[in-house]
């Protein structure tokens, strides 16, 4: 980013160019393009409106956060990380003058890695760093991996102090008087500047979480039930206050098993109407509700599809007021409640058609100055400044700048059959200025999850590889969630029948339709994705002609075994079922039927996917004398967040599948 922001005045310039036309330019190296982590990685606006906070990133997996003043431009690093094993996850304004940031590192306790986060304060000016996570002393019973999140900003005071969760641990008693004996999750009020800490609602235990009204005052609370067995059950109790109570008082119980929320999820409070915003339920699709905090505990729709799932409450400025509910179909959508925000989201849509996809990030406290973002398919996107008093826009920061001259693929929204009839969503991705063109090499490319999916917007899997001339499908396979009970099925693991042949399907309809040559059909995936594309050659090992899996699951059974602890029979059963169904669905128990080389990719500190998972399919892909290459990481969790690495593991994909395929 350059040293001052660029103004843009008057809704007449806000028609800015958002996607380049002409070819790359000379030299350009597209797996570092394309590889590159975000340029910009968050804004937050001070409360006054007149400084930036801007999270960027740099080199490998490192980030620098800057503060600029608005009417000056010129920027100041004040917190740096360099990502190993420390990260800066996200940074907020807790005053005019000083800002919070959560950091995140998995490091090794008692001989097993753990995700461990920490909040830190810095003033503006880059001095007076501070830890705010509560300190645990060396006489603890245990050790607590989360540092305390933010619940509200202002404190109750709007001087720099914050409402802040404290996870309480037990100390052992022996030869001392001053042993902590409370245990569970409690909620402090904390100076940022001097660190003191004000208890405000004492630990609970089996407190998972607390809604504060942004006002300073908590109102709900979360307790996880137990069963017979002390193991969480998934069912998770609410509870709720009256204005000017401490007593707590029953809202209802949620019960969380098998990638599904059943009951009222609450989200958010309002103050002023007096309710809670949350999700629930309502004939097979999610729908925004909200319940009275007055004792009636009546209980309104507020909005809902009749087809999709609501799944975001939107939320705006300091105290998170909900201004709307959004959802996705084909494509992200939001509905405002607040008739000022929906006139300026109709204002700003006509002002920049080319990037539609327009969201809030920040607000002053006054809400007179707002951050929002702007991107589409082919733009991956900008920050922006807009003050409603002037409606001047100013240009923060580009997101994605090395591809500012980059002539990016249109991503489509489509629907293919499948075997059965079942008509399955899609996004079809097809390379700059072959968008008629037959015979293309292709790749079928499934999301994550199995409980998410994907969504139209800049995505740079699949731009990639457009770029380097693939036709890119990604289906919406049966267990993707937003399209109601019905088509979420069992869930991807236990209805894998269904999902893996949703997926295959995909790559025939892209033969049928004559888009793919045959002989050029790839699958690449990450994470369930990854499992996806290995699971294929289980199902129909002739195909795809090449393999890809970024930190796949390779052995259910095995994956099963290792997260028994802290859950209970019914929540793995729910989630994964029977051992039959999980043996035919695991690849690395079925190496022998494998025919397409096979490439992968893993990070040795992965969180979500153990390392194991890939070594183990490598293993037996070997034995089966099967052609197969792994790539392990050092230092990296799931998401494999480095610029470098995302480079070399996109110029080795792109190597491995245009050699497996004759190209």
């Amino acid at each position: 980013m350059g040293a001052k922001m660029r103004r843009v005045i008057g809704w007449a310039a806000l028609a800015l160019a958002s996607a380049a036309t002409g070819a790359p330019p000379e030299g350009f190296d597209a797996a570092k393009a394309f590889g590159a982590r975000d340029g910009v990685l968050g804004v937050s606006i001070s409360p006054d409106g007149r400084s930036l906070a801007i999270l960027e990133p740099t080199e490998g997996r490192g980030s620098v956060l800057l503060v600029a003043k608005v009417d000056v431009g010129q920027m100041k690093p004040v917190l740096a990380s360099s990502g190993s094993p420390e990260r800066i996850d996200a940074c907020h304004w807790a005053s005019n003058t000083r800002l919070t940031c959560r950091m995140f590192s998995i490091d090794r306790l008692v001989d097993q890695d753990y995700g461990v986060s920490r909040t830190v304060a810095v003033e503006a000016d880059g001095s007076a760093v501070k830890d705010l996570s509560a300190r645990q002393r060396g006489h603890t019973l245990g050790f607590a991996t989360n540092g305390g999140g933010i619940v509200d900003w202002t404190g109750g005071a709007g001087d720099g102090s914050v409402l802040m969760t404290n996870v309480h641990v037990p100390e052992t008693t022996t030869g001392t008087l001053t042993a902590q004996t409370a245990e569970g999750l409690g909620i402090d009020r904390v100076d940022t500047r001097t660190l003191i800490h004000q208890q405000v609602e004492p630990p609970i235990p089996w407190a998972t979480d607390y809604l504060s009204d942004g006002r300073g005052h908590v109102r709900v609370m979360a307790i996880a039930h137990l069963n017979s067995l002390d193991q969480a059950t998934g069912t998770v109790e609410y509870r709720y206050r009256k204005k000017d109570s401490r007593a707590w008082l029953p809202l209802g119980e949620v019960t969380y098993l098998n990638y599904r929320a059943t009951g009222f999820e609450p989200l958010a409070v309002d103050p002023d109407l007096d309710v809670v915003y949350g999700l629930d339920r309502a004939s097979g699709r999610v729908g925004l509700f909200k319940v009275a905090l007055d004792g009636s505990g009546k209980k309104e729709l507020v909005f809902d599809r009749p087809d999709t799932d609501i799944d975001e409450v939107v939320r705006i400025g300091r105290a998170g007021r909900v201004v709307g509910a959004s959802w996705a179909d084909e494509k992200r959508q939001v509905a405002f409640f607040d008739p000022e925000l929906k006139r300026l989201a109709v204002s700003l849509g006509k002002a920049l058609p080319a990037t539609p996809t327009i969201s809030i990030v920040d607000a002053s406290a006054d809400e007179q100055k707002l951050v929002l973002f702007a991107g589409s398919d082919t733009d991956p996107g900008r920050f922006y400044l807009f003050d409603k008093a002037t409606r001047h826009l100013a240009e923060i920061a580009p997101v994605r700048p090395a591809l500012g001259s980059v002539k990016l693929a249109g991503m489509t929204p489509i629907h293919f059959p499948a075997a059965d009839g079942t008509s399955i969503p899609a996004y079809l991705t097809l390379p700059p200025g072959q968008e008629t063109a037959k015979g293309l090499p292709a790749i079928v490319l499934p999301h994550g999850g199995p409980a998410s999916r994907d969504e139209w917007s800049f995505d740079w899997l699949p731009q990639f590889f457009a770029n380097r001339g693939f036709a890119v499908i990604q289906p919406e396979f049966r267990g993707s969630t937003g399209y109601g009970d019905s088509f979420f099925l069992e869930n991807g693991i236990r209805s894998w029948r269904s999902s893996i042949g949703d997926v295959d399907d995909a790559g025939r309809w892209l033969v049928k339709q004559g888009i793919a040559d045959p002989g050029k059909l790839a699958i690449v995936g990450w994470s369930y994705g990854g499992y996806a594309a290995l699971q294929s050659q289980v199902v129909d090992p002739g195909l795809f002609k090449a393999v890809v899996a970024v930190a796949p699951v390779t052995d259910w059974i095995a994956m099963k075994a290792d997260m028994k602890n802290g859950r209970s029979r019914q929540q793995i059963e729910a989630q994964f079922g029977g051992a039959v169904n999980l043996d035919a669905g695991s690849p690395a128990r079925h190496a022998d039927r494998f025919a397409a080389p096979v490439l992968m990719f893993h990070g040795d500190l992965d969180q979500n996917v153990a390392v194991t998972q890939s070594r183990l399919m490598e293993a037996r892909l070997k034995g089966a004398g099967k052609r197969v290459e792994r790539i392990e990481y050092k230092g990296l969790d799931h998401q494999l967040d480095d610029s470098q690495v995302h480079a070399a593991m996109l110029a080795r994909m792109d190597a491995f599948l245009r050699a497996s395929m004759g190209m």
